[in-house]
Protein backbone atom coordinates (compact mmCIF):
# COMPACT_ATOMS: atom_id res chain seq x y z
CA UNK A 1 0.00 0.00 0.00
CA UNK A 2 1.27 3.55 -0.69
CA UNK A 3 0.11 6.59 1.92
CA UNK A 4 -0.17 10.04 0.19
CA UNK A 5 0.89 12.52 2.71
CA UNK A 6 -2.12 15.03 2.92
CA UNK A 7 -0.56 17.80 4.91
CA UNK A 8 -2.92 20.56 3.17
CA UNK A 9 -1.05 21.11 -0.22
CA UNK A 10 -1.35 18.88 -3.14
CA UNK A 11 -3.03 17.61 -5.85
CA UNK A 12 -4.12 14.04 -4.09
CA UNK A 13 -6.86 12.55 -5.53
CA UNK A 14 -5.65 12.63 -9.06
CA UNK A 15 -2.29 10.56 -7.32
CA UNK A 16 -4.70 8.13 -5.81
CA UNK A 17 -6.12 7.72 -9.34
CA UNK A 18 -3.20 7.40 -10.65
CA UNK A 19 -2.40 4.04 -8.37
CA UNK A 20 -5.28 2.96 -9.35
CA UNK A 21 -4.53 3.03 -13.16
CA UNK A 22 -1.33 0.80 -12.28
CA UNK A 23 -3.49 -1.77 -9.85
CA UNK A 24 -1.83 0.07 -6.81
CA UNK A 25 -4.05 0.72 -3.58
CA UNK A 26 -3.06 3.96 -2.65
CA UNK A 27 -5.13 5.77 0.77
CA UNK A 28 -4.53 9.75 1.44
CA UNK A 29 -3.55 10.24 4.84
CA UNK A 30 -2.19 12.68 7.44
CA UNK A 31 -2.37 9.34 10.25
CA UNK A 32 1.41 8.88 11.21
CA UNK A 33 0.90 5.44 12.02
CA UNK A 34 -1.16 4.97 8.47
CA UNK A 35 2.25 6.32 7.02
CA UNK A 36 4.01 3.76 9.12
CA UNK A 37 2.20 0.99 7.94
CA UNK A 38 2.42 1.75 4.38
CA UNK A 39 5.15 -0.20 2.16
CA UNK A 40 6.13 3.10 0.40
CA UNK A 41 5.41 7.20 0.77
CA UNK A 42 4.80 9.96 -1.63
CA UNK A 43 4.87 13.31 -0.65
CA UNK A 44 2.81 15.59 -3.20
CA UNK A 45 3.12 19.46 -3.05
CA UNK A 46 1.69 22.89 -4.60
CA UNK A 47 1.87 26.09 -3.31
CA UNK A 48 4.74 27.68 -1.39
CA UNK A 49 7.75 26.13 0.28
CA UNK A 50 7.85 28.43 3.10
CA UNK A 51 4.09 27.58 3.75
CA UNK A 52 4.11 23.75 3.13
CA UNK A 53 7.66 23.51 5.11
CA UNK A 54 5.55 25.33 7.91
CA UNK A 55 2.58 22.69 7.60
CA UNK A 56 4.62 19.62 7.82
CA UNK A 57 6.46 20.83 10.67
CA UNK A 58 3.06 21.92 12.26
CA UNK A 59 1.54 18.56 11.70
CA UNK A 60 4.54 16.28 12.70
CA UNK A 61 4.80 14.67 9.43
CA UNK A 62 7.72 15.94 8.70
CA UNK A 63 9.55 13.64 11.43
CA UNK A 64 7.40 11.10 10.46
CA UNK A 65 8.67 11.50 6.50
CA UNK A 66 12.74 11.77 7.84
CA UNK A 67 11.80 8.64 10.39
CA UNK A 68 10.36 6.46 7.23
CA UNK A 69 12.86 7.64 5.17
CA UNK A 70 15.67 6.89 7.25
CA UNK A 71 14.31 3.10 7.66
CA UNK A 72 15.05 2.92 3.94
CA UNK A 73 11.47 2.83 2.81
CA UNK A 74 11.02 4.02 -0.92
CA UNK A 75 10.07 7.96 -0.74
CA UNK A 76 9.23 10.37 -3.38
CA UNK A 77 8.30 13.78 -3.30
CA UNK A 78 6.66 15.43 -6.42
CA UNK A 79 7.01 18.95 -7.06
CA UNK A 80 6.81 21.16 -4.16
CA UNK A 81 6.73 17.78 -2.36
CA UNK A 82 9.99 17.34 -4.65
CA UNK A 83 11.38 20.37 -3.17
CA UNK A 84 11.03 19.97 0.18
CA UNK A 85 13.44 16.84 0.56
CA UNK A 86 16.18 19.54 0.47
CA UNK A 87 17.84 21.57 3.22
CA UNK A 88 16.60 24.66 2.23
CA UNK A 89 14.20 26.88 -0.42
CA UNK A 90 14.86 30.36 -1.26
CA UNK A 91 10.94 31.49 -2.09
CA UNK A 92 9.70 34.55 0.10
CA UNK A 93 13.47 34.47 2.34
CA UNK A 94 14.67 31.10 3.22
CA UNK A 95 13.45 28.38 4.81
CA UNK A 96 14.26 25.06 6.09
CA UNK A 97 13.66 21.49 4.32
CA UNK A 98 13.40 18.35 5.36
CA UNK A 99 17.39 17.52 4.46
CA UNK A 100 17.07 14.09 2.49
CA UNK A 101 19.00 15.42 -0.07
CA UNK A 102 21.62 17.99 -0.34
CA UNK A 103 21.08 21.18 -2.46
CA UNK A 104 18.79 24.24 -2.33
CA UNK A 105 15.67 25.44 -4.10
CA UNK A 106 16.29 28.69 -6.51
CA UNK A 107 13.85 30.43 -9.17
CA UNK A 108 14.00 29.17 -12.12
CA UNK A 109 14.13 33.33 -13.58
CA UNK A 110 18.26 33.81 -11.92
CA UNK A 111 19.19 31.12 -14.55
CA UNK A 112 16.82 30.71 -17.57
CA UNK A 113 16.63 33.44 -20.89
CA UNK A 114 14.49 36.46 -19.49
CA UNK A 115 11.80 35.93 -22.31
CA UNK A 116 10.66 32.82 -20.93
CA UNK A 117 7.84 32.90 -19.43
CA UNK A 118 7.56 32.33 -15.91
CA UNK A 119 6.10 29.36 -14.06
CA UNK A 120 7.30 26.68 -16.51
CA UNK A 121 4.34 25.43 -17.90
CA UNK A 122 4.52 22.49 -20.19
CA UNK A 123 5.80 19.53 -21.38
CA UNK A 124 9.63 18.37 -21.63
CA UNK A 125 11.75 15.94 -22.73
CA UNK A 126 13.59 14.21 -19.68
CA UNK A 127 17.55 13.76 -20.47
CA UNK A 128 18.90 10.89 -18.12
CA UNK A 129 21.94 11.69 -16.19
CA UNK A 130 24.50 9.19 -15.07
CA UNK A 131 23.04 5.27 -15.17
CA UNK A 132 19.35 5.12 -15.76
CA UNK A 133 17.19 5.38 -12.24
CA UNK A 134 15.21 2.18 -11.42
CA UNK A 135 12.13 4.56 -11.39
CA UNK A 136 12.55 5.11 -15.05
CA UNK A 137 13.09 1.46 -16.02
CA UNK A 138 9.94 1.60 -17.92
CA UNK A 139 10.61 4.89 -19.95
CA UNK A 140 12.99 6.02 -22.49
CA UNK A 141 15.37 9.25 -22.16
CA UNK A 142 13.94 11.50 -24.47
CA UNK A 143 10.31 10.99 -23.31
CA UNK A 144 8.43 14.03 -21.95
CA UNK A 145 6.89 14.68 -18.58
CA UNK A 146 4.37 17.77 -17.99
CA UNK A 147 5.72 20.64 -15.53
CA UNK A 148 4.11 23.46 -13.60
CA UNK A 149 7.35 25.33 -11.36
CA UNK A 150 9.09 28.63 -10.66
CA UNK A 151 11.51 26.83 -8.69
CA UNK A 152 14.36 24.31 -9.31
CA UNK A 153 16.50 22.30 -7.68
CA UNK A 154 20.34 23.91 -7.27
CA UNK A 155 23.85 22.88 -6.22
CA UNK A 156 22.91 19.33 -6.21
CA UNK A 157 24.30 17.96 -8.79
CA UNK A 158 25.48 14.37 -7.21
CA UNK A 159 21.46 13.67 -6.48
CA UNK A 160 20.37 14.72 -10.44
CA UNK A 161 19.01 11.55 -12.45
CA UNK A 162 17.30 13.54 -15.22
CA UNK A 163 17.15 17.10 -16.35
CA UNK A 164 14.81 18.91 -18.63
CA UNK A 165 15.40 21.92 -20.88
CA UNK A 166 13.71 25.35 -20.47
CA UNK A 167 16.14 28.23 -21.82
CA UNK A 168 18.73 26.11 -19.75
CA UNK A 169 18.68 22.69 -18.17
CA UNK A 170 16.80 22.23 -14.78
CA UNK A 171 16.43 19.66 -12.28
CA UNK A 172 13.76 17.61 -13.32
CA UNK A 173 14.48 14.40 -10.80
CA UNK A 174 16.88 13.48 -8.29
CA UNK A 175 17.53 10.05 -5.98
CA UNK A 176 19.35 9.44 -3.33
CA UNK A 177 19.16 5.85 -1.97
CA UNK A 178 15.23 5.06 -0.92
CA UNK A 179 14.25 8.87 -1.69
CA UNK A 180 13.20 10.14 -4.92
CA UNK A 181 11.67 13.32 -5.92
CA UNK A 182 9.99 14.31 -9.64
CA UNK A 183 9.91 18.14 -9.89
CA UNK A 184 7.38 17.14 -12.72
CA UNK A 185 3.77 16.03 -11.96
CA UNK A 186 3.88 11.86 -12.82
CA UNK A 187 -0.16 11.76 -12.25
CA UNK A 188 -0.37 14.62 -15.00
CA UNK A 189 2.10 13.15 -17.60
CA UNK A 190 0.17 9.94 -19.27
CA UNK A 191 1.11 7.05 -19.57
CA UNK A 192 4.86 7.97 -19.20
CA UNK A 193 3.49 9.11 -16.06
CA UNK A 194 1.98 5.82 -14.77
CA UNK A 195 4.81 4.16 -16.30
CA UNK A 196 7.07 6.20 -13.56
CA UNK A 197 4.64 5.54 -10.45
CA UNK A 198 4.77 1.55 -11.88
CA UNK A 199 8.46 1.63 -11.69
CA UNK A 200 8.68 2.94 -8.00
CA UNK A 201 6.08 0.65 -6.66
CA UNK A 202 8.58 -2.19 -7.39
CA UNK A 203 11.38 -0.34 -5.74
Amino acid sequence: MVAIIDYGVGNLFSLKSSFAAIGVEAVVTSDGDVISAAERIILPGVGAFGDAAEKLRESGLDRVVKAEAAKGKPLMGICLGMQLLFERGFEYGEHEGLGLIKGEIRPIADVIPKNLKIPHIGWNALRFRGEASPIFKYINEGDHVYFVHSFYGANCAESVIADAEYGEYLTAAVAKDNVFGCQFHPEKSGDVGLRILKAFCEI
